[in-house]
């Protein structure tokens, strides 16, 4: 299987620490999506990564998607199979996907020049990131083990560290910082 990925995105990441969790190995092809000729969209039309192509050429989009995929196919128990810790542990995941979602276009946006930056939408990601680190800050004590939804709060918060290590997200979150 190949998987095309960029190695900054957050996304790519979680679905190779799935496969790597699970002993799959995985061919890595790194994709600059957003140059202009890139032909990526022959693989995703949506031209987003991650994608994983399959050994039969059929290609699996999204992180949410290719990780299932992964874990239905491959037996593993990242993904509780039922029950209400089945559903806690999609929540984690889109908390830690939600991280990942604020702070990747806050990437995007900071990289404009200053005078191009549109401060409304810079106040709503940091919004969206203050509130989702502090609800998962409560949350620590059902943040043990490993699991699909701890795997997406670590790869959200390693790509805080990578972007914005100059805005320390650890400082009145001890709980989620340990």
């Amino acid at each position: 299987m190949k998987l095309y990925y960029s190695p900054t995105s957050p996304y790519a990441r979680k679905v190779q620490v799935v496969a790597h969790e699970m002993g799959v190995p995985l061919e890595l092809e790194s994709v600059a999506i957003h140059s202009a000729s890139s032909d990526f969209g022959k693989i995703n039309p949506v031209h987003r990564i991650p994608a994983l192509v399959l050994d039969d050429g059929e290609v699996i989009l999204d992180s949410r998607v290719i990780c299932e995929y992964l874990i239905t196919t491959q037996g593993a128990d990242l993904i509780p199979a039922a029950g209400l810790e089945h559903w806690r542990v999609l929540k984690l995941q889109v908390l830690g996907d939600g991280l990942a979602d604020a702070a990747v276009p806050k990437q995007i946006e900071v990289t404009r020049p200053a005078d191009k930056q549109w401060p409304p939408r810079l106040a709503a990601l940091d919004r969206s990131l203050q509130q989702t680190l502090d609800a998962l800050e409560g949350m620590v004590d059902e943040l043990s083990g490993l699991n699909l939804g701890i795997i997406a709060i670590g790869c959200g918060l390693g790509y805080l560290d990578l972007r914005f290590g100059h805005e320390p997200w650890r400082p009145g979150r001890p709980k989620l910082a340990a």
